[in-house]
C-alpha cells in the first residue's frame, strides 16, 4: 500500500488548477509552448505595471500548424487577457495582421496627452508561408521602428520536415532579410524568458523581434516558473544612442530610416544581446580544444548526443569540449563568438536546415588576430565547393556532407558527427573505445526501430 502524502504536499496539490498557467502571477505551472505564448504578454504587462507604466497588448496573426492551436488558446484565456488590457484579434490574412501590429507602434505619432496607454506591445503569429508573404510589412515596420513602451514580436511556426506544409520552412533567413533579430527558444521556459528579452530588445533597438518556434518546442509541455521579474533586463552601457534616439517618428524619409537601421539599430540590438548574455557557454574548461555551438532544438539534440556518447558535463571538461548556446541566431554577437572560440582548435556548428550561425562565425573569425583561428565545420567536413582547404568531388559534393541541410537533425546524426571530429583531433584510446561502444549501441537501436 502506498504511504499517504505529507499534509503540506496534499494541501498544495489541492490548490492546483488547470488555469494556474494563466491565473498565477508567481509560482510554477504546467503549460505547453503554445500556452506559454499566451502567458508571455501577461507577464510583459505585469512587468510594465511594476515599472509604473500603464501599457496594453495586441495580438494578431493567422492560424497555421505548428501554431494552429494558438488562437484557440487565446480565446480560452480571454478573461485573463482582458484583465491585463490585452486584445486578441485574428487577421483576415497574415499581411493585414502584421499591418495592424505596425499600427500599434504609430502611437508614437500622437501627442502623449491623448494617449490612454503609455504604449502598446504586440505579437504577430503565423507559420512559415505567412512569414514569406508578410515580408514587405515586416521590412517597413522595422524600418519605421517601435515606441519606448511598445515593441513587437513576430512568432514564426516553422515546419522543418514539411509535416503540415507543402514545403519545408525555415524562417530565419526571411527574418534576417527584413532586419528582424531572430530568437530561438529551446524550451517552454525559454519561450517566456527569451520572449521578455525579445520585447525589451524591440523597445531598446526600435526593431521588431523575430521568434522562431518549431513543433518539438511549441507543442511540448513542461512546468515553467512564472515570475514577472525572473528575467533581469540589462540596458547596455557600451552603446551610444544617436541624437533623437531610434524610435518611430514622423516625418521620416526612407533613406533616413535605412541609415538609422544600418548605422544604429542593429548595433543597438547587438549591444543588448551582449549585455544580457543571450549567447553563452554552457560547458567550458581551462583546456578546451573542441567547440560545439547550437541553438533551439539543435541545442537539445546536441545535449542528447553528448549523453548518448557517454560524455556528461564533467567528461566534456576533461576532454576539452566547450558548448556554446545561442539564444539569438541572427545577428550573432561577435564578442561572444570570440570569447567562445578563444583557444579552440575546431568548432562544430550544429544547426538544422541552411546555414545561419555557421556563416556568421566564419566571417567573424576570418583573419582573427587575437589567437590562432580554429577550424570551423558544420554542413561540410572540409570547406565548401569552390573553397580551398578540402578535397571535393564535384560529381558528388554530398560525399563531404557532415550535418545535412535537408529534413532535420537527430541526436544519432549529431553524435556521429561529434565522434568523427573528436577522432580527428585525437582521443585517448580508452575514451575512443568507450565512444565506439556507445555508437554501436546507438546504431543497434536505430536498426531495431527500422524493423519495427
Amino acid at each position: 500500500m502506498n504511504a499517504p502524502l505529507p499534509e503540506h504536499i496534499r494541501k498544495a496539490l489541492e490548490t492546483v488548477t488547470l488555469d494556474d498557467k494563466y491565473s498565477l502571477d508567481y509560482g510554477r505551472a504546467f503549460m505547453s509552448g503554445v500556452q506559454a505564448l499566451v502567458k508571455l504578454p501577461m507577464l510583459q504587462r505585469l512587468r510594465d505595471a511594476q515599472a509604473g507604466k500603464n501599457t496594453a497588448g495586441f495580438i494578431s496573426g493567422y492560424r497555421g500548424s505548428p501554431l494552429g492551436g494558438y488562437d484557440q488558446a487565446l480565446w480560452k484565456a480571454a478573461p485573463y487577457l482582458k484583465a491585463q488590457n490585452i486584445v486578441f484579434q485574428p487577421g483576415v490574412n497574415e499581411e493585414l495582421a502584421a499591418t495592424a501590429l505596425w499600427g500599434t507602434q504609430q502611437l508614437g505619432f500622437t501627442p502623449p496627452a491623448t494617449h490612454k496607454f503609455d504604449g502598446v506591445f504586440g505579437i504577430w503569429y503565423g507559420k512559415g508561408p505567412g512569414v514569406d508573404r508578410s515580408g514587405d510589412v515586416f521590412k517597413h515596420a522595422t524600418l519605421a521602428g517601435t515606441t519606448a513602451w511598445g515593441g513587437v514580436i513576430a512568432v514564426a511556426g516553422d515546419d522543418h520536415v514539411a509535416k503540415s506544409s507543402t514545403a519545408a520552412h525555415q524562417s530565419d533567413h526571411i527574418f534576417k532579410a527584413c532586419g528582424l533579430p531572430v530568437f530561438f527558444p529551446a524550451s517552454v521556459q525559454e519561450i517566456l524568458d527569451l520572449g521578455i528579452h525579445a520585447f525589451a530588445l524591440s523597445r531598446y533597438a526600435s526593431v521588431w523581434s523575430g521568434m522562431k518556434t518549431i513543433q518539438e518546442i511549441v507543442e511540448s509541455g513542461a512546468t515553467a516558473m512564472i515570475d514577472p521579474q525572473r528575467v533581469e533586463v540589462r540596458i547596455p552601457t557600451d552603446f551610444e544612442m544617436p541624437p533623437g534616439g531610434l524610435h518611430i517618428r514622423w516625418p521620416d524619409g526612407p533613406l533616413e530610416q535605412e541609415a538609422r537601421l544600418f548605422d544604429h539599430k542593429w548595433y543597438a540590438a547587438l549591444a543588448y544581446i551582449r549585455a544580457n548574455r543571450l549567447n553563452h557557454n554552457v560547458i567550458e574548461g581551462p583546456n578546451d580544444r573542441f567547440g560545439l555551438i547550437a541553438s533551439g532544438k539543435a541545442y537539445n539534440d546536441t545535449r542528447q548526443a553528448l549523453m548518448d556518447l557517454g560524455l556528461d558535463d564533467d567528461t566534456c571538461r576533461q576532454l576539452g569540449i566547450r558548448l556554446h548556446k545561442v539564444g539569438v541566431v541572427w545577428p550573432v554577437e561577435a564578442q561572444g563568438t570570440h570569447d567562445f572560440a578563444r583557444g579552440l582548435r575546431e568548432i562544430l556548428v550544429v544547426e538544422e536546415k541552411r546555414q545561419m550561425i555557421e556563416y556568421q562565425i566564419k566571417e567573424q573569425l576570418y583573419d582573427w588576430r587575437d589567437d590562432v583561428r580554429p577550424n570551423v565545420v558544420g554542413k561540410f567536413r572540409d570547406g565548401e565547393p569552390g573553397h580551398s582547404g578540402g578535397e571535393w568531388s564535384l560529381a558528388n559534393p554530398q560525399a563531404n556532407t557532415l550535418l545535412r541541410a535537408n529534413a532535420e537533425l537527430s541526436p544519432p546524426l549529431i553524435a556521429r558527427a561529434i565522434a568523427e571530429r573528436l577522432r580527428k583531433l585525437g582521443l585517448d584510446s580508452d575514451v575512443a573505445r568507450r565512444m565506439d561502444a556507445q555508437l554501436a549501441l546507438l546504431e543497434a537501436k536505430e536498426r531495431s526501430m527500422q524493423v519495427l
